[in-house]
């Protein structure tokens, strides 16, 4: 059989790492590889064109103009797709395999463990270890921080049921921990499935002592969690952000946390790095972590080798276990 030719567009640090040798061992059976780095639309268009396959990224996107000019090519495997690349991808019945679900995993063990660190206040005692200023109890229990709580037992939100929220709903089943989710598009009997009660955003906020964001990016839930919704979360309450930052408004939240009443645990930002100046950085009951909840090497393996497995299908006539489909539509980010 004729190797086709693949056009492996991905960041540069992932043709040097150790961890994908394998993958891209794999991919050389089959193919004739060809590796770049390209942003622009501009850049991409000439190995598109030599291109019969693609496996890339999300950038730079497939445009018409640009799938006009790659009349060889018949199958893009990518490890994200925003919703209009993959509409065009749809109207045209361009088959595209969409890999995203493989941070799902991590992303959900980072929100757990945001959500205990937060509660136990892990981070807290750890730096303060390493400082030197640590409190020890010395009068049992009298001393004992309050507001230091566990988990078990307690209310939890999900903004938004797919691939990290469930994975993050199974994690937390050992907690039994009542669950309210907010998704327009969640049907009732996954919700059923998963043991939780399908509410409007402001009663999950009202109801819950913990809120998880899960949700993906779109005019949808741009700024979901505005003033009013900030303003109508519990005393103590922890809001966990392992989704987008464009869901909250950062400034509201701010006033929130000034006020000292609740946490949040943060791994994304309206601008990022994260500026070294940034009002959050000085606030004691915001926990940050540098957008890291779902890069981890166990993530980029997982999606290479779904991505790869797709391509085989694709070549060898079979159905694709993460292809592109309309229901998709709704959990992409803009």
């Amino acid at each position: 059989m004729r190797k086709i030719n693949l056009l492996v567009n991905l960041p540069a640090g992932f043709f040097t790492a150790p961890v994908l040798a394998a993958a891209f061992a794999r991919l050389e059976k089959s193919t004739v590889l060809r590796r770049t780095s390209h942003n622009t639309a501009a850049e991409i268009e000439a190995d598109l064109a030599w291109a019969d396959a693609v496996l890339m990224w999300s950038w730079p996107m497939l445009t018409p103009e640009l799938l006009d000019q790659a009349p060889r090519l018949k199958f893009s495997a990518q490890l994200d797709v925003g919703q209009r690349a993959a509409r065009i991808a749809l109207d045209r019945k361009f088959p595209v395999s969409v890999a995203r679900r493989g941070w799902s995993p991590a992303v959900a063990e980072m929100a757990l463990g945001l959500i205990l660190s937060t509660l136990r206040k892990i981070s807290l005692y750890h730096a303060a270890m390493r400082a030197g200023t640590e409190s020890w109890v010395r009068n049992f229990p009298n001393d004992i921080d309050p507001d230091e709580r566990q988990l078990t037992g307690r209310p939890v939100g999900l903004v938004g049921l797919g691939a990290v929220g469930r994975r993050l709903a199974e994690l937390l089943a050992p907690f039994q921990c009542p669950l309210r989710v907010h998704d327009p598009f969640l049907p009732d009997e996954i919700a059923r499935q998963f043991g939780a009660a399908k509410v409007p955003v402001l009663e999950l906020i009202k109801s819950s002592d913990v809120v998880v964001l899960c949700a993906a990016s779109n005019p949808g839930t741009a700024r979901l969690l505005g003033p009013a919704e900030i303003a109508a979360f519990r005393k103590g309450a922890v809001l966990v952000n392992v989704a987008r930052a464009a869901l909250v408004d950062t400034e509201a939240l701010l006033t929130r946390l000034r006020s000292g009443d609740m946490y949040a645990a943060i791994d994304v930002f309206d601008k990022e790095p994260l500026a070294a100046d940034a009002a959050l950085r000085t606030l004691p009951n915001a926990f940050l972590t540098p957008h890291r909840a779902g890069g981890i090497l166990a993530s980029v393996e997982r999606i290479m080798g779904q991505l790869i497995d797709d391509l085989e299908a694709h070549l060898a006539g079979r159905p694709r276990q993460y292809a592109l489909t309309e229901a998709m539509l709704p959990s992409l980010d803009s």
